[in-house]
């Protein structure tokens, strides 16, 4: 598999994000090898790859001789050359994480929270950025931003914040200025999704996928669409709203006023309705302790709805594979994922249903990982501060 970059100018910030990606899922990699891996210029490659190791996040490994000429010297990342933050806010939880360059966590913060308020959830958040900045085994001078992502979708009238699968309070609150002017770090907002697909992308089940749809199930269900090397999210950025796609025209009444919405059967809050979980009661881990039986009356129902839904994402995207992770513990999800077989017909029927579906492996984590991918693959802006 590889990724094509553009030589085009003002492409330059997604041939960095290509180079940076190559040379992270090859581990060492001479100038030449990226060149040919990416469809860059020689030339761009070396402009490129010298601003990344004058910032530090590129380090040089022993030349390479092989026959006449200058030996090659093997290039990887140096994942102590800069850090960022991934910030996950859901239903009750709020999970923090810092990402050294490599994708490593360096912490890892996970708080249950009695709700999603903005006060609540931007109170805790500010209380560990202020322990980082004043922690003495932390260096806060390499961080490059932070990466917020929550559910949507954003600012649509009679579906955002409709609903206990959406945030409620949010629709007014400017997260940047909540935390750039408080911390002095550029911050990035994106749909959770969104965000997920670029951590599977980057660090689980789809690395060696250029075309892929992720289906995140949380307390809803949302998708992120990363397509022929690149993330889609819309021009609203909303694209992957699939929980609002209708396979039931006459089905269970959804919060946002439609009948036979996706996430009314495949989603935690879903599970949780079918398998009589409420309250403090309806949590992931609770899904693990039901019985068989229980668990079957969610499942019977969310995998016609399922199968119906992954056929419209293939016909439409014709997408290498469909991941499905999330907050779902990953044996349930295993066990969905088996009895989707056999999968409807549909433009991706060539291939067996094991390849046509995957589980993902970076679990309820996909989100965070992703957000602290964000200013790491929006380098132009990290390193406009070098």
């Amino acid at each position: 598999m590889t990724l094509s970059g553009t030589n085009l100018e003002h492409a330059k910030l997604h041939n960095r994000r290509v180079v940076i990606e190559t040379i992270r899922l090859h581990g060492q990699l001479t100038r030449a090898e990226i060149a040919r891996l990416t469809h860059l210029t020689p030339q761009t490659v070396s402009n490129i790859t010298r601003e990344l190791e004058k910032a530090g996040w590129l380090k040089s490994h022993q030349p390479i001789r092989s026959g006449r000429g200058q030996p090659a010297i093997p290039l990887s990342i140096a994942p102590d050359g800069a850090c960022s933050i991934g910030i996950h806010v859901d239903q009750g939880l709020l999970t923090l994480i810092v990402a050294d360059l490599a994708g490593l966590p360096l912490e890892r913060h996970e708080i249950t929270l009695p709700s999603s308020q903005p006060e609540q959830i931007l109170s805790q958040v500010k209380i560990c950025l202020h322990k980082l900045r004043h922690s003495s085994e932390f260096d806060w001078a390499k961080l490059l931003g932070i990466g917020w992502v929550m559910p949507g979708p954003f600012n649509v009238q009679g579906i955002t914040s409709e609903g206990p699968t959406t945030l409620h309070g949010w629709e007014n609150v400017n997260i940047n200025n909540e935390l750039e002017e408080e911390f002095h770090l550029p911050v990035w907002v994106a749909n959770d999704a969104t965000a997920a697909a670029l951590g599977e992308r980057l660090y689980g089940a789809a690395t060696q996928l250029h075309s892929f749809v992720y289906l995140c199930v949380n307390q809803g269900l949302g998708a992120g669409l990363y397509l022929n090397g690149q993330i889609y999210d819309g021009c609203s950025h909303n694209a992957g709203e699939i929980g609002h796609i209708i396979v039931h025209s006459e089905g269970r009444l959804c919060f946002c006023g439609n009948h036979g919405c996706l996430e009314r059967y495949l989603s935690l809050q879903a599970a949780y309705e079918m398998c009589g979980l409420t309250g403090d009661k309806a949590t992931p881990e609770a899904l693990l302790r039901l019985s068989d039986e229980q668990l079957n009356l969610w499942l019977d129902s969310a995998i016609p709805a399922t199968r119906q839904a992954i056929n419209i994402i293939e016909c439409m995207f014709d997408a290498q594979s469909i991941v499905i992770g999330g907050m779902i513990p990953e044996a349930i999800l295993t066990k969905l994922v088996k009895r989707l077989s056999p999968l409807h017909r549909s433009v991706r029927s060539k291939l067996p249903d094991e390849l046509r579906i995957r589980v993902g492996k970076t679990g309820r984590d996909a989100a965070p990982l992703g957000a602290a991918a964000l200013p790491i693959m929006l380098i132009d802006s990290a390193l406009s501060q070098e």
